[in-house]
C-alpha cells in the first residue's frame, strides 16, 4: 500500500496537506455520461484493497466506495452529458468533468494529482499515466467515479431495460449494438460515436434516431 502513497508523500514533505486525486470514468461507452471525481483523502490515508477501479470486482467497488465517501476529507463530482460530448469531443468533455469536480470539492486543494490528463487550472498539479494504480488519491477518484457512473447507468436500465444497460453500462457490446438496431437510437447516446453516427447516418427511418 504504501507505494500508492508515493506521490503523496512527498507533497506532504512541502508542507501540502490537501491533495486532490482526479480521474474519469466513461470515456469509452456509446452513451451515458461522463463522469469525473475530484477526492481529497485524510493524510498518509490507507485502505485495503485501494486500487484501480478497473482491476477490482463490482463488488469490491461498492464496499470500498461507500467507505471512501464517508473517510475523505472532501470529494466533488463532474458530470459531462452526450450532448455537450457530442459538441467540443470526449477529450474537451473529460476535462470539463475534471474541473467541474474540483470546483465541487468542500476545500480547495493544494495540489492536484491528475490521471493522464493535463488541465489548464489555478492549481499546480502533476499529470500521470495510470495514475490510479500508482496514487491513492487517484485511485479513490476512480473508484467513486465508477460507482457513480455505474449506478446512474442502471437508473437509466431501469427506464429502458430492452438496451441491458446495468450490464454493459453503455459499452460497444455486440448485444448492446444489437439492441440499438433493433430499439433505436436515443437521446442520451453519443451520436459521435462510432457504430452510433454509422446508424444515425445509414437510417432512412426516423423513428429509429429519437432526439
Amino acid at each position: 500500500m504504501n507505494d500508492l502513497l508515493e506521490y503523496e508523500k512527498e507533497l506532504y514533505k512541502k508542507g501540502l496537506n490537501f491533495i486532490a486525486g482526479i480521474d474519469e470514468v466513461g470515456r469509452g461507452p456509446l452513451c451515458g455520461p461522463v463522469v469525473a471525481c475530484a477526492c481529497i483523502l485524510p493524510i498518509n490515508y490507507q485502505l485495503d484493497g485501494l486500487n484501480d477501479s478497473k482491476k477490482i470486482s463490482e463488488k469490491k467497488r461498492e464496499e470500498l466506495y461507500e467507505i471512501l465517501i464517508k473517510d475523505a476529507l472532501s470529494y466533488g463530482i463532474g458530470i459531462i452529458s452526450p450532448k455537450r460530448i457530442d459538441e467540443i469531443n470526449i477529450l474537451e468533455a473529460t476535462k470539463e468533468a475534471m474541473k467541474e469536480a474540483v470546483n465541487n470539492l468542500d476545500i480547495k486543494p493544494e495540489y492536484l494529482l491528475i490521471d493522464a490528463v493535463k488541465l489548464d487550472i489555478d492549481i499546480n498539479s502533476t499529470s500521470i499515466i495510470k495514475g490510479d494504480a500508482k496514487s491513492a488519491s487517484i485511485a479513490a477518484a476512480s473508484i467513486i467515479a465508477k460507482v457513480t457512473r455505474d449506478r446512474m447507468m442502471i437508473e437509466l436500465s431501469e427506464m429502458y431495460p430492452e438496451y441491458g444497460f446495468e450490464k454493459h453500462k453503455g459499452y460497444g457490446t455486440k448485444a448492446h449494438i444489437e439492441a440499438v438496431k433493433k430499439f433505436g437510437v436515443k437521446d442520451f447516446y453519443r451520436f459521435t460515436f462510432a457504430p452510433i453516427s454509422d446508424l444515425i447516418k445509414d437510417s432512412e427511418e426516423e423513428s429509429v434516431v429519437v432526439k
